[in-house]
């Protein structure tokens, strides 16, 4: 049957091209899912519990900075003072199938944005439709920077403040394996996400629901969330601060930068 076009569908029509859309991008996730499966002991031993390691590759980066800046060398990581327990039956089985369709679909990611262009390019422009491709692969980029900025700086940090902090020599860090993968899982998909903020900018400025003017006049507000957010997820010292917020911040000016270029083109196609 053909395509019916953008004016022809009904709106059971536009909720039946979401639910293929949601069938297409589900089957791809667990299909990943599977094969990252026979994987898992590569992803869990190396990827997942690598920052539970005194020598990752993000505490030897922040030892050798704070030494050439001069700071004191109680910022190294040397050891990390907590174990990872299972403490459910079923705990290791529901992390590891949930580990796998989280992979899947950071894996899947750029699939699923093509079926989200494919639902939303028939209420674009024909000039706008041409740029599928730049949309894929400039979302998927940031998308997988995010998902890299989030593994290698926000859960090192995390996994660091936390196994760290001790409201008393009598309590021991014993980690559920849940809490320590929820982390982990929270901090990637989410830094991923807000990645995405130019992209999700980028369309909103489209519909009109958002103007640079808007996104300026909250840029004060904007800087003390990340701030809030880079003290919370860092431990107490200025370069680890510093380090999270910067990149956080040029998300943001892209933003309003991406912002500004869509209301000069809108002025323009109307002038």
């Amino acid at each position: 049957m053909a395509k019916k076009n953008l004016n022809e569908m009904s709106f059971l029509d536009h909720l039946e091209e979401l639910r293929w859309l949601l069938v297409r991008s589900t089957v791809a996730i667990l299909i990943l899912a599977t094969v990252t499966f026979f994987i898992s002991d590569y992803i869990f031993d190396v990827i997942i519990f690598g920052p539970t390691n005194a020598n990752f590759v993000t505490y030897r980066f922040f030892c050798d900075l704070s030494n050439q800046l001069g700071f004191a060398e109680s910022i190294c990581v040397t050891e990390m003072p907590f174990i990872i327990q299972n403490t459910n039956m079923e705990g290791q089985i529901n992390v590891l199938i949930w580990t796998c369709i989280t992979a899947g679909f950071i894996l899947g990611f750029p699939f699923i944005l093509w079926e989200v262009w494919k639902f939303i390019s028939p209420a674009l422009y024909d000039t706008e439709k041409k740029h599928a491709r730049l949309f894929i692969v400039s979302s998927s980029l940031l998308f997988f920077l995010g998902v890299l900025f989030g593994y290698f700086v926000i859960v090192p940090m995390s996994v660091n403040f936390f196994a760290t902090f001790t409201i008393s020599e009598v309590v021991k860090n014993q980690f559920s394996i849940d809490s320590y993968i929820g982390l982990v899982k929270t901090s990637v998909i989410a830094c991923g996400l807000f990645f995405e903020l130019p992209i999700i900018i980028y369309f909103l400025t489209k519909l009109g629901l958002v103007t640079p003017v808007f996104l300026r006049k909250y840029w004060k507000y904007a800087v003390i969330i990340i701030l809030i957010v880079a003290a919370i997820v860092t431990p107490p010292d200025v370069v680890s601060q510093i380090i999270v917020t910067i990149p956080m911040l040029l998300i943001y000016e892209a933003s309003i930068l991406i912002s500004k270029i869509v209301v000069k083109n809108k002025k323009k196609l109307n002038g």
